[in-house]
C-alpha cells in the first residue's frame, strides 16, 4: 500500500467511525501518571496470577525435587 493510498484509508476510517482524535494516540505510551494505589492493585494482581500459574503447573506435573 503506498503511502497515498493508505492516507486516504486513514480518512476514510476517520470519517466512517467518526472518530475525532488521532488515530495514533493509543498506539504510544500516554504522559498520564499511575497512582500508588493502582500500582499496588497491579501487583497484587500479577501477585496472584503468578501464584495460579504455579499452582496449575505443580498440580499437573508435580513439585520440583
Amino acid at each position: 500500500m503506498r503511502q497515498d493510498e493508505y492516507q486516504a484509508a486513514v480518512e476514510v476510517f476517520l470519517r466512517t467511525k467518526a472518530i475525532t482524535r488521532c488515530p495514533t494516540a493509543c498506539a504510544f505510551r500516554t504522559q498520564g501518571t499511575v497512582t500508588a494505589e493502582d500500582r499496588a492493585g497491579l501487583e497484587d494482581y500479577a501477585a496472584a496470577r503468578e501464584w495460579l500459574r504455579e499452582r496449575d503447573y505443580f498440580s499437573t506435573f508435580g513439585v520440583p525435587a
